[in-house]
């Protein structure tokens, strides 16, 4: 490697598009996982004398949340899939039925995008003979290796995001004293969140206190509701 490429590598910033796909669950899942079991959590001890109902309804919680987000997540990530394959099937039969409308349809793409007539004509020529189907995937339909969906890695992803997340929450509900449960789950689910809010806007690449007002601002509205409705149903289970 020259010093030149060497000083470029050095200059120029990195970028994180690559991470979205397993980001999104993974960020999704914990958050979720987080801020569900605490609010489960939060709800039943407004109106519990006792541990064993919160400790109960918290793990109930968890373990049908992490279940839930991993096969809702793998069933929409798969249904988006279905529609990649379909539109990539259909872009074949196109482009053997029709090849020079289709190479028509290209060069009208980079010509969008600023090229020139003959240069936007010339490019999607060498394009269509390297590979026509992966410039069409690619600049017609919008799919690349990045934004491709993976529904198993979403799931996967999210699902353990959830259990890791809801596990705070959980654990609690098992060790801090039961008078004010309610308050000390809520300061730690807040504080679990601004660390998933750094955290996440640190591998992505996102501004952190952005993130954090974000994920702070709703996990407080989420969990304040639940607490009130579990004030106004209080039925002091003994």
């Amino acid at each position: 490697m020259t010093e030149t490429s060497e000083g470029l590598d050095n200059y120029l910033a990195p970028h994180y598009i690559h991470r979205s796909n397993w980001l999104r669950a993974a960020v999704l899942g914990a958050n979720d996982g987080i801020l569900s079991t605490a609010s489960i959590a939060i709800g039943v001890a407004a109106a519990s004398a006792t541990r064993e109902p919160v400790v109960l309804a918290t793990l109930a919680g968890l373990v049908a949340g992490a279940l839930s987000m991993a096969a809702g997540e793998y069933v929409s990530v798969s249904s988006q899939t279905d529609v990649e394959k379909a539109d990539i099937e259909r872009e074949k039969q196109e482009l053997q039925e029709m090849p020079e409308i289709e190479l028509e349809r290209l060069a009208e793409i980079y010509q969008e995008r600023g090229l020139k007539r003959e240069t936007a004509l010339t490019v999607a020529r060498e394009l269509t003979q390297h590979d026509a189907l992966g410039a069409h995937v690619r600049d017609e339909l919008g799919i690349n290796e990045i934004s491709q969906a993976k529904p198993l890695q979403a799931a996967l992803a999210s699902g353990a995001a959830f259990t890791l997340g809801g596990m705070l929450p959980f654990l609690v509900t098992l060790f801090l004293p039961l008078k004010h449960l309610e308050y000390a789950l809520y300061g730690f689910a807040l504080f679990f969140l601004i660390i998933l809010g750094a955290m996440a806007a640190r591998t992505g690449g996102s501004s952190i206190g952005k993130a954090i007002l974000r994920i702070t601002f709703w996990g407080t509205v989420a969990m304040g509701l639940t607490a009130l409705v579990g004030y106004m149903f209080n039925v002091n289970v003994a």
